[in-house]
């Protein structure tokens, strides 16, 4: 049986938002995201607020402190749906989310956007950015 077009994207993507799971008291590493990233990767969020925008080590240090120390228990994300466009070397994928768990003590949950554009390296694919906004 072949492997659907984008297997592989939908692969990295599906272990992205793994990566921050941590329900079954699973504890997600550093390393594990980082190697989903080319060495010099953002992750850049969108809100009300403003522009927010963190180097890879920036971005997973604060959230795996928050999944690890209790703070953010029983959490996890999903695609609730995609699209991947790839030309050639370079893809985007654009997602719409889910997260849910439980912060502070209090239930957590809500959907976001996400856009990710990666390239191939070699044999695998690697994202080069995030850029994310909450519904």
């Amino acid at each position: 049986m072949d492997k659907p077009k984008h297997a592989a994207i939908d692969e990295l993507i599906a272990a992205f938002y793994a990566a921050f799971d941590n329900r079954g008291a699973q504890l997600p590493t550093t390393a594990e995201v980082r190697r989903m990233f080319l060495p010099n990767g953002r992750v850049t969020r969108v809100s009300p607020d403003g522009v927010e925008s963190w180097t890879v080590d920036e971005f997973i240090a604060p959230r795996l402190t928050m999944l690890k120390n209790g703070t953010l228990v029983d959490f996890h994300e999903w695609e609730i749906e995609a699209e991947t466009t790839v030309l050639g070397n370079i893809a985007n994928r654009q997602s719409r989310y889910g997260k849910a768990g439980t912060l502070h003590g209090a239930p957590y949950c809500g959907e976001g956007r996400k856009f990710v554009q990666l390239c191939r390296v070699g044999d695998h694919w690697q994202i080069i950015s995030v850029l994310w906004e909450d519904l």
